[in-house]
């Protein structure tokens, strides 16, 4: 005679089908953890954003962590781009007294810099905003019929910009805390702290000293006419990006915070 084989309690025969309560707890916290890992590795640190809104307001940062000057320039290339067509509508004015082929000069040279940037595929930014400013002081002179009226439009901008630093002074949100507050991770931290904001105000007063002083050398030189166009030229040549390049390493130097 053969006994019927005993079954396992049907509660005892579920519960070890099903895995353990606290097993599957932690695994659902492993899964979570790694989404949460995964979701941090593709979102771009602070760093990252800090070069990329570094890059497009025209600043670099050198290997020791200090402002790249020549870079932030743009290079041999952009300071070209930012020099030659002024020098050639000035050295074809004083050799032919005439506007018409000064102006058409300085045109060619400011879209041989664009098309040179096309050929080596690079950003056409500043290639395009310096023809543009070209285009439009070449409209203003000819219509004018005075050379000087060439390097007018740099007044307004200047005097834009100042207004514009000067504002963000007065309200507490001075422009160099703006850029170099991303640039040295400090978000906007900085404005939490009165000393950061009084050094970010002393910088841009740095970076708008440099804007008044252009106006100061180069308003009088424009008022003199022709007589004055090849100091005014030259002036506006040596007190271009090479000297507010200058002026915003000076900023930053001065705003370094305290170690």
């Amino acid at each position: 005679m053969t006994l019927p084989e005993k079954s396992q309690p049907p509660a005892e025969q579920n519960t070890a089908d099903q895995p353990p309560a606290d097993q599957g707890t932690a695994e659902q916290g492993t899964a979570e953890q790694g989404t949460a890992e995964q979701n941090t590795a593709d979102q771009p640190t602070m760093a990252q954003l800090a070069e990329g809104y570094a890059s497009k307001a025209g600043l670099h940062r050198s290997g020791n962590g200090n402002i790249d000057v020549l870079k932030s320039a743009g290079g041999i290339q952009g300071i070209a781009e930012s020099i030659l067509p002024g020098l050639v509508f000035l050295i074809a004015f004083t050799i032919t007294r005439e506007l018409p082929p000064a102006l058409i000069s300085s045109l060619a040279a400011a879209a041989a810099f664009t098309v040179a940037r096309l050929v080596q595929r690079k950003p056409l930014t500043q290639a395009l905003a310096g023809i543009v400013g070209v285009g439009l002081s070449a409209w203003i002179a000819n219509s004018t019929g005075k050379a000087e009226d060439f390097y007018v439009l740099g007044f307004f901008t200047n005097i834009a910009y100042i207004l514009a630093m000067s504002l963000s002074i007065a309200f507490r949100w001075p422009f160099a805390g703006l850029l170099f507050g991303f640039i040295r991770n400090e978000g906007l931290e900085w404005r939490k702290h009165p000393a950061r904001v009084k050094a970010y105000q002393i910088g841009t007063w740095v970076i708008v000293s440099v804007l008044v002083l252009r106006l100061l050398v180069q308003v009088p030189l424009y008022f003199m006419g022709e007589q004055g166009l090849a100091g005014l030229a030259t002036t506006r040549l040596l007190m271009g990006a090479p000297l507010y390049v200058l002026g915003v390493w000076v900023a930053w130097l001065l705003t370094r915070p305290a170690r």
